[in-house]
């Protein structure tokens, strides 16, 4: 049984996932709330294996919880052009990480999370290597930012599953349509 490739991020309503710099100090106000904390639990525990870009990864470690992996017991794979050796908490992949990403669905496992940031979300999207989409719209317009989606995608057709709503917040679930 192949597994999935799970997009599980936050966006503001006019779809971006952060500030132009790079902050995401916007999602703060979904912090603590008893049902992004709920949905989070139960979605985690779908996954052992989560990727993510360079970025997101330095942000993680340097900027959002240095000292604390937050990703403790998954299998963690960070996708970057630089040929860098595991750092005990991640493996990075300088290969072609669609490829990888392809062979990793094919093992036995639960379900693969994309992390994020944008370039990688963008190169799977361009693939069509999402099976399903998690995206919780926070009601914030940033005006500018970094795009949850960027410019020539292909077409792909999506079936709504489920809403959650949640202060002020909707988590909305996506897969693809067969």
């Amino acid at each position: 049984m192949s597994r999935d490739i799970v997009l599980y991020i936050a966006s503001s309503l006019d779809g971006y996932i952060a500030r132009v710099n790079g902050a995401v100090d916007w999602l703060n106000e979904s912090e603590g709330s008893p049902g992004v904390e709920s949905s989070y639990d139960a979605f985690y525990s779908t996954v052992d294996t989560v990727i993510m870009g360079r970025n997101t990864y330095n942000q993680i470690t340097r900027e959002l919880s240095p000292g604390y992996w937050v990703y403790e017991g998954k299998k963690c794979y960070v996708a970057t052009r630089e040929n860098l050796k595991p750092d005990g908490l991640v493996e990075f992949i300088s290969d072609d990480i669609v490829e990888f990403a392809k062979e990793l669905k094919g093992q036995d496992g639960s379900d693969i999370w994309l992390v994020g940031g944008s370039k990688l979300v963008d190169q799977f999207v361009k693939q069509n290597l999402i099976d399903k989409y998690i995206v919780t719209i926070i009601p914030t317009i940033l005006g500018e930012g970094i795009p949850l989606f960027v410019k020539g995608n292909p077409e792909i057709k999506l079936k709504l599953t489920n809403v959650v709503e949640f202060d002020g917040m909707v988590e909305l679930t996506y897969v693809k349509k067969i």
